[in-house]
């Protein structure tokens, strides 16, 4: 088994390393593509543009004014209060090399002083997605409810979702009332939307890869995702105010049911 897993793994590195060549002929299409159906631009970009998606991802979760409809499935702010990180990323059904998906996004972590971390750019690599809906664009959000699961997107290696990090989707906000047993808590709460819809997708055998090329250029030298994760690294001022924002956001909203 460990041998089928290795050459998986392999093979999405390469994949992955493929995929950003292929990536800059078939941008444009896939970013035409993404434009079309209101999602964001799942292929690796430069980190501006990461945060940017980043903090728009987490709008369409979180803020009902942001999004038609997103009130009805809204990340309850209670979430957000117990929670010890975030992970956001779009992915793309890669059918042109596997049947798998590749994405990229970050992942931020909350900080004892209950501030946040600086992002640490990652890039989603996976086989055997169960895509209920079958859309091709899939906006996530993560949330990382306990400190193993932060330490996990910390350790640089290529992490795989599911096994002993389990994955459940998270409750949500329905009017109001938090849908699904808040009292079943998993490492990760998954959140998902295709095309602005609620897509219930499930993440069990993602691989998470960190892109250490992207977090080096943004932070002008060598760093580990360990050591963005646990704020030791000065962010570059201002570049992210809106990503933190979105976050102050989703922590502090008051929800008003009253249109």
């Amino acid at each position: 088994m460990a041998g089928v897993l290795d050459k998986i793994k392999t093979s999405i590195q390469d994949g992955t390393r493929e995929i950003s060549r292929a990536a800059s002929g078939l941008n444009t299409e896939i970013q035409q593509t993404a434009a079309n159906n209101n999602v964001n631009n799942p292929l690796p970009s430069d980190f501006a543009s990461e945060v940017n998606k980043a903090a728009k991802i987490l709008n369409s979760f979180t803020d009902p004014k942001k999004e038609e409809g997103a009130d009805q499935h809204a990340i309850p702010k209670e979430i957000f209060k117990n929670a010890l990180g975030l992970a956001i990323f779009t992915v793309v059904k890669a059918g042109f090399f596997w049947s798998g998906r590749v994405g990229s996004g970050l992942v931020v972590a909350k900080l004892e002083n209950g501030s946040w971390s600086p992002p640490s750019c990652i890039n989603i690599g996976g086989v055997g997605f169960g895509a209920q809906i079958g859309a091709d664009v899939t906006d996530f959000v993560i949330i990382l409810n306990t400190k193993e699961a932060v330490k996990a997107f910390s350790r640089g290696e290529n992490l795989t979702l599911g096994g002993s990090l389990s994955v459940i989707a998270g409750p949500v906000d329905i009017g109001g009332e938090i849908s699904g047993s808040v009292i079943e808590a998993a490492p990760l709460y998954s959140y998902s939307k295709s095309k602005g819809l609620f897509a219930g997708v499930s993440l069990e055998g993602t691989i998470i890869i960190e892109r250490k090329d992207a977090n080096n250029v943004f932070y002008e030298k060598q760093v580990s995702a360990e050591e963005i994760l646990s704020g030791k690294v000065e962010t570059p001022s201002g570049k992210i105010d809106v990503l933190y924002n979105a976050i102050k956001f989703a922590e502090e909203r008051e929800i008003n049911h009253h249109h």
